[in-house]
């Protein structure tokens, strides 16, 4: 069964960081070889933070901006995700948690890891706030994580990690577990609930 992984760039700040990490991250989950990979970039999505009068969760297809139906597409597809995130003010960036807000049923059930990257805390703030908003909508957070503090120090100018091994490492262990709970998790909403 081939899954499906969302590489998911959480910041939208103009000048970001992220697409760096993101290339970096992307090559690592090819080089993992277990999943099908779609990168999708919020920047790219209409991403109002205003709400719909009714949750996703009472409405699983509320009316969503035009300009959010690819995304919307593409985060059901997934059968596992990878959240990309800095560190904003202790926390992570609104477009994300607008994007998380305005679905609901398309991460139930699934795998969640994370990529974090800032200053000191390397995103490790942003990523345990994320763990509590994905409990409540019923998806799976694995345990391990990839984090770069002080990112700035970390890369080259072209992109490239100076020291690539620890990273390379942590993001390949997270990658199985990852897969590990996409496959049950895959395996198990394909059978249907019990009345």
């Amino acid at each position: 069964m081939s899954l499906k992984l969302a590489v998911i760039i959480g910041s939208v700040r103009e000048g970001r960081f992220a697409p760096t990490v993101a290339n970096w991250f992307v090559e690592e989950a090819a080089r993992h070889g277990q999943f099908e990979i779609d990168l999708i970039d919020l920047a790219e999505a209409d991403l109002p933070l205003a709400l719909p009068a009714v949750s996703p969760a009472m409405d699983p297809n509320p009316e969503r901006p035009a300009g959010m139906t690819d995304l919307s597409s593409r985060l059901g597809e997934a059968d596992a995700f990878v959240i990309l995130t800095p560190d904003y003010n202790r926390s992570y960036p609104a477009a994300l948690k607008a994007a998380i807000d305005w679905h609901f049923t398309q991460w139930d059930s699934k795998a969640i890891g994370f990529v974090g990257y800032s200053g000191a805390s390397g995103g490790l703030l942003a990523i345990e706030h994320l763990r509590q908003v994905f409990n409540e909508l019923n998806a799976h957070t694995v345990r391990n994580y990839v984090s770069f503090p002080r990112y700035y120090l970390l890369f080259d100018a072209e992109g490239k990690l100076l020291d690539p091994t620890e990273p390379a490492a942590a993001a390949q262990s997270m990658l199985d577990q990852l897969h590990w709970w996409a496959s049950a998790l895959a395996a198990a909403r394909s059978v249907p609930a019990a009345a």
